[in-house]
């Protein structure tokens, strides 16, 4: 894999990870969202004016274009399993940045996607 190409992928890692903290942070303190059709509304209503949620979208248009760069660049199946890198930067995002907690169970998960991309990069 060329170095653009996986600086590709980790760019739309980190901009799919920027995404779901933004989307985290815009839901904060609003409580679980009900399911009824006047929930779902009100609180759509809310959200829709919030600009975590429009920088989270941002975030993942973006994304989605460097993805397609990506792919023209690199086969998908070498691509698509490097995006688990994105839970690594997201549950390390929400461990600090709102204090999520990280079982030590996660920890070592973490440590076994990190080897799988590192194999995967240097297959």
């Amino acid at each position: 894999m060329s170095w653009i190409a996986f600086l590709l992928i980790l760019t739309g890692v980190l901009l799919n990870a920027v995404a779901q903290l933004l989307l985290k942070a815009a839901v904060r303190g609003m409580g679980h969202i009900g399911l009824t059709a006047p929930a779902l509304l009100r609180a759509g209503w809310v959200l829709a004016q919030n600009p975590y949620i429009l920088g989270g979208l941002a975030c993942y248009a973006a994304s989605l274009v460097v993805w397609i760069l990506a792919l023209s660049r690199v086969e998908v199946s070498l691509a698509y399993p490097m995006l688990s890198l994105g839970y690594i930067v997201t549950a390390v995002g929400a461990w600090a940045v709102f204090s999520e907690r990280l079982a030590p169970l996660q920890w070592v998960g973490i440590c076994v996607i990190i080897l799988g991309v590192v194999l995967l990069a240097r297959g």
